[in-house]
């Protein structure tokens, strides 16, 4: 773990103006306009975004083609894309805490939390895209003695990425290490109120050897710039994260322009099961309160319901909410912060909003419900704990995407799967339970791409992560994500 004097130099560093990088050159956005960077920290301007549009989404775009036509990238030998995508990995590494602290004064996650999940995860997953794509092989058919069919995995082309501004970094690495490690070319869109941290990386990455034109960064307000990359007909592949609404408009622009392939990471409403038979229940309420509360709640796959087995459904709402008013909010550069800041003014009023609608629906208010350290100049909310939420309650059937849990009873198993089903999403839950039989029942009954059993997170690269139902389609991580970013070609040959 880092010292807390070298994070506190790395906060006093100005962050200069911010450009485009388009074909291994920064540049001004066309309009010459520009957006301010409020850091949640203290509510005061960070730096300035280049306000990108569609002339500069057009630019890098053509790019990123000329760079795939020409070969450079996409017709480089695997060994090559893999030297090239170490040192990326590596020089993430090396810039760690520079990388983590740039993204914390951007967005707000503790540091503690950051580190890991920032430059650690993104150094990760370069690594093991680069490992992995020397071992990736074509297929021969079995066909009969006088056919050859062989099966060629190729890269698409041109590969449009739209990433959230929770865990930028972490998010962008899965998606832009298996593009670029497959042969791909990239323009990547990162969020308005959090790019910073893939500016910084898209300069590692031309340090490390990616040829220009490879990796490029429009940045902008999403209605425009990401309307821009949606639309854009020479654009093969669109990898996409955040809300459901965004992404009806992504599919809506691939049906106006060239059908592209859109993959949707769409968030959810995830379900934190807990029964009686639990193995330790004093560990469950602790990781059931930091699987809500890390990152103030702004994760892709919280466990924002909790469903508790009636029997010990009290005393178990009692220990939860325990732990979230002991948990301490606070600036998140300083290590011993175990919650931050909300990413922005306008997603901390919307989560206090959530929290006075659960209140005037019924929902028993255990802990929180307010702003706090508002003297900062910050945007932090206290941890918010409801219980006897009913799954008609717009708290068990909205993602808040805050800092706010809801706790709802439940009977027996069935009524367990059928509170956890009740939702429109279906992206991670959770099972505890000392039942192994339970367990493998609850895993194929819980309609979610990833069920945690006695624990919540910390699935590895090595797992896919993807939604089922309205919380979208296709995979990150893992081997399977190359699939979103090869084509397959068969080769019929007659003998």
């Amino acid at each position: 773990m880092s010292d807390q004097s070298a994070i506190d130099r790395l906060r006093a560093v100005p962050v200069p103006p911010q450009k485009l990088f388009i074909a291994g050159q920064w540049s001004e956005a066309a309009s010459g306009g520009a957006l301010d960077v409020i850091s949640p920290i203290d509510g005061a301007k960070l730096t300035t975004l280049a306000e990108g549009e569609a002339a500069d989404i057009d630019r890098a775009v053509a790019a990123a083609r000329r760079s795939f036509d020409a070969g450079v990238w996409s017709r480089a030998a695997p060994a090559e894309r893999k030297r090239v995508l170490l040192r990326i990995a590596e020089l993430i590494g090396k810039h760690a805490l520079e990388l983590a602290v740039l993204g914390v004064r951007d967005n707000g996650t503790e540091i503690s939390m950051a580190l890991k999940a920032e430059p650690g995860s993104a150094a990760g997953t370069f690594r093991y895209y680069g490992e992995a794509i020397d071992k990736v092989y074509g297929e021969i058919a079995p066909t009969a003695e006088n056919v050859l069919g062989l099966i060629h995995r190729e890269p698409v082309g041109v590969v449009g990425v739209i990433v959230p501004w929770n865990f930028p970094l972490m998010i962008g690495a899965w998606k832009i290490a298996p593009a670029l490690a497959a042969g791909n070319s990239v323009v990547l869109k990162p969020a308005e109120v959090a790019s910073l941290s893939l500016l910084r990386l898209a300069e590692l990455c031309a340090e490390a050897g990616l040829p220009d034109g490879v990796l490029n960064v429009v940045t902008g307000r999403g209605a425009v710039v990401g309307e821009a990359l949606g639309l854009h007909n020479d654009v093969d592949v669109l990898a996409f994260t955040g809300s459901g609404m965004v992404g009806r408009k992504l599919l809506e622009y691939s049906a106006r322009s060239n059908l592209k392939r859109v993959y949707l990471e769409l968030g959810g409403k995830s379900p934190n099961i807990v029964f009686a038979d639990a193995p330790d229940l004093d560990q469950a309420a602790k990781v059931s309160a930091f699987g809500i509360f890390r990152n103030s709640g702004q994760v892709c796959v919280a466990g924002s319901r909790l469903l508790v087995e009636r029997s010990i459904h009290k005393a178990f709402a009692a220990k939860v909410a325990e732990i979230a008013a002991s948990m301490k909010v606070g600036d998140p550069l300083d290590l011993s912060s175990q919650a931050g800041a909300v990413s922005s003014a306008d997603q901390l009023a919307k989560d206090l909003r959530y929290a006075e609608a659960a209140a005037a629906e019924g929902a028993e208010l255990l802990t929180g419900g307010r702003r706090v350290l508002e003297e900062t100049g910050g945007y932090y909310m206290a941890p918010t704990v409801f219980d006897n939420v009913s799954s008609s309650m717009a708290l068990a059937n909205e993602e808040v995407f805050g800092p706010v849990l809801g706790i709802i009873p439940f009977d027996d198993e069935a009524d367990a799967v059928r509170i956890a089903n009740s939702t429109v999403y279906g992206l991670a839950s959770a099972v505890w339970t000392s039942n192994l039989s339970k367990a493998h029942r609850m895993v194929r009954a819980v309609k979610a791409g990833v069920v945690h059993v006695n624990t919540y997170g910390g699935a590895d690269i090595t797992v896919p992560l993807g939604g089922h139902r309205q919380s979208g389609n296709g995979h990150d991580k893992s081997l399977h994500a190359l699939d979103k970013y090869t084509d397959l070609k068969t080769a019929w040959i007659q003998l």
